[in-house]
């Protein structure tokens, strides 16, 4: 008899708790022409919840060891999510030894960080907000801080369904987000939906960087597109970009231990490259104009130069012109002032 009243009145509590809702899921787009190889793993699917968790994150100055200090304080979105500095400072004011990159479009990369050494989003989250001249502080602790606000404990639950905040969740939430920082609404974008007419500086610079130089077959073209890819102008890819004759950074070769990955880094991504100077893996060059003069003439030579840069281009002023205007082309306004990707903290 008690065991039956026992079984009853557990019955009519768990009767009056609350369902837990379930993550709504998100189904990520883009259009055709970025294609279909995406990394989206099946263990972090993404979900309304885990994405505006993993907004909330990116602003979270609590996980820096200083809790000055944020993911958005490198990468910034007005500037395409990079911080438009050289070298970024870290949490205890020590310079990074590359230069940040942008984190648009990372659902289409798999090798991550100029040297590849990351293999996922994930992955690449834990690696600066651990490491001890970026943000400084472990995953464990920011986990525990995390725990002790009165907020955040409900949004985990919310995502993960746990109110205990784990430092997986973390990354998870910071991973889903990244994921939607899709841009694909710039004029070039606009050119290829067929919505926007290129000027005639424009449309050079198009044929310039798709098309080969081939005195045969009387072309003239810089061939960008064998490392940067086509319309989403990104690629998976690491090049010597003939920048030294004897690589102060090994680049790739750090990770692989291969004599033919030094001095390679992965191919930056083009989008929004108008607002990401400083440019390359230690941005010495200040504007796209330094960029475009480096790889019409001052390409250094050495034995892992990448094959596609092994001749001059020799660009007229008039080319570089053209070029420098398709790389405008691709400048995404909506992308850098997008609500989606700005500061909740602002609206609190």
């Amino acid at each position: 008899m008690i065991l039956s009243g026992l079984l009853l009145m557990m019955i009519v509590m768990t009767a009056q708790m609350p369902a837990r809702r379930v993550p709504v899921p998100v189904t990520l787009s883009w259009p055709d022409y970025f294609g279909n190889r995406v990394f989206l793993p099946a263990g972090n699917p993404a979900t309304e919840e885990g994405i505006a968790l993993g907004r909330r994150l990116f602003y979270e100055k609590a996980l820096s060891a200083t809790g000055q200090m944020s993911c958005a304080t490198c990468h910034q979105q007005a500037k395409a999510f990079t911080d438009g500095e050289r070298f970024s400072a870290g949490a205890d004011g020590v310079l990074q030894p590359r230069n940040t990159m942008s984190l648009a479009n990372l659902l289409w990369v798999r090798q991550l960080f100029w040297d590849g050494r990351a293999g996922s989003l994930e992955e690449q989250a834990t690696i600066p907000l651990t490491a001890p001249h970026e943000m400084g502080q472990s995953l464990q602790m920011s986990a525990a801080k995390l725990q002790q606000t009165p907020r955040y404990p409900a949004l985990f639950r919310q995502a993960f369904g746990s109110d205990t905040i784990t430092a997986d969740g973390i990354v998870k939430a910071l991973a889903q987000f990244e994921r939607t920082l899709i841009s694909a609404n710039s004029r070039y974008d606009q050119y290829l939906q067929g919505k926007y007419q290129p000027s005639a500086a424009e449309g050079n610079g198009i044929t310039l960087f798709y098309a080969n130089n081939d005195p045969v077959r009387g072309t003239r073209g810089a061939g960008c597109a064998h490392c940067h890819g086509g319309p989403k102008t990104y690629s998976d890819l690491f090049h010597n970009n003939g920048l030294d004759s004897l690589p102060a950074d090994a680049g790739r070769q750090q990770i692989t231990g291969q004599a033919y990955d030094k001095g390679r880094f992965r191919v930056a991504t083009l989008r929004n490259i108008a607002l990401t100077a400083p440019y390359m893996h230690d941005g010495r060059f200040p504007d796209l104009e330094s960029v475009i003069d480096h790889y019409s003439e001052h390409v250094v030579h050495s034995g892992t130069l990448s094959p596609f840069l092994q001749q001059p281009l020799l660009l007229t002023s008039q080319e570089k012109k053209d070029l420098l205007a398709f790389l405008h082309m691709l400048t995404d306004s909506t992308f850098i002032t997008d609500p989606r990707f700005s500061n909740p903290f602002d609206n609190n």
